[in-house]
């Protein structure tokens, strides 16, 4: 039975759809990563421009988008929003200061001192059509100056890339329980060899989406894991219908939860050769494969 599960998983993989082009009159080459309110009239996306990346927001109107706005002014350094599954808050990265009156906060990454770019993860609270103030997270999650690609799990918990004990980036987990975020937690998938980035869990846990390599020669590519009570299973590669171009990053959910929204610079971008677009594909069929079912927040069209 275990055999035919698996058997009946990797067809699944090799058979998901091709992936479309997400809102191209919205998001162009210079913005990735849509991060859905849990209806999915809204978004939150970055947008890179020169040396600076911002937080945009924006929410449907009609049949398309509105025009994109600051959803956090005030900051250049504001990035990888992830929504809350409830959407009454999500968490982001930011140079931010970590106190107030500081100086954005710097990165040190090789020994190399990067002014300016440091990575934390903060909080902010949904307040009406927009956002409260943000609050950066403990230090039981912000260990180190790297520290983003942050993902919200409904029961509060939060995945994210950070630095483990020997100041390695990996991906950990940090539980919240009892209103308090919990000292992270290195997540085990894959061998040692793996390098994972980008986490996208599902609301209730069962399965997650990121870019993952296990060879630093080669590019990041999409794969999905799931979760049991053996823990999580060994990673599987979305396929090279997925993963066309050199290189898929960045993924996000749906509020169908079954549709994933990545970055990618395969053929069919609007932009220049070679230049990244934001894509989006049905994992339905992969997800059923593995008796995930999760259910759609999306309001009705």
């Amino acid at each position: 039975m275990r055999l035919a599960m698996l058997l009946l998983a990797l067809t699944a993989a090799t058979s998901l759809p091709p992936p479309t082009r997400f809102a191209p009159e919205l998001m162009g080459a210079s913005d990735s990563s849509p991060a859905f309110a849990p209806d999915g009239r809204s978004v939150v996306f970055i947008r890179f421009e020169g040396d600076g990346v911002a937080l945009m927001a924006s929410h449907r109107e009609g049949a398309g988008w509105s025009a994109p706005r600051p959803a956090l002014p005030g900051h250049e350094r504001d990035f990888d929003a992830a929504m809350a599954p409830d959407g009454s808050y999500m968490v982001f990265a930011s140079s931010r200061p970590a106190t107030t009156g500081g100086k954005p906060l710097d990165a040190v990454m090789g020994g190399a001192l990067r002014v300016g770019k440091g990575m934390n993860l903060w909080r902010v609270e949904r307040r009406g059509d927009g956002w409260g103030e943000p609050v950066r997270l403990p230090d039981a999650v912000n260990r180190c100056t790297r520290t983003f690609a942050p993902g919200v799990a409904g029961d509060g918990s939060v995945y994210f890339i950070g630095c483990d004990a020997d100041d390695k980036l990996q991906l950990m987990r940090s539980a919240y329980r009892g209103g308090q975020y919990e000292a992270a937690e290195r997540v085990a998938i894959g061998d040692a060899a793996t390098v994972i980035r980008d986490p996208a869990i599902l609301p209730d846990g069962s399965a997650m989406v990121f870019s993952m390599r296990k060879d630093p020669s080669k590019v990041m590519r999409l794969a999905i894991s799931f979760h049991g009570k053996d823990g999580w299973s060994e990673p599987q590669d979305l396929g090279d219908s997925v993963n066309a171009g050199t290189h898929a990053m960045a993924p996000q959910w749906g509020c169908d939860h079954r549709t994933i929204y990545f970055s990618s610079d395969r053929a069919g971008g609007s932009g220049a050769p070679g230049s990244d677009a934001t894509w989006q594909v049905s994992l339905a069929s992969l997800l059923a494969a593995h008796g995930v079912h999760p259910p759609s927040t999306c309001a009705a069209s």
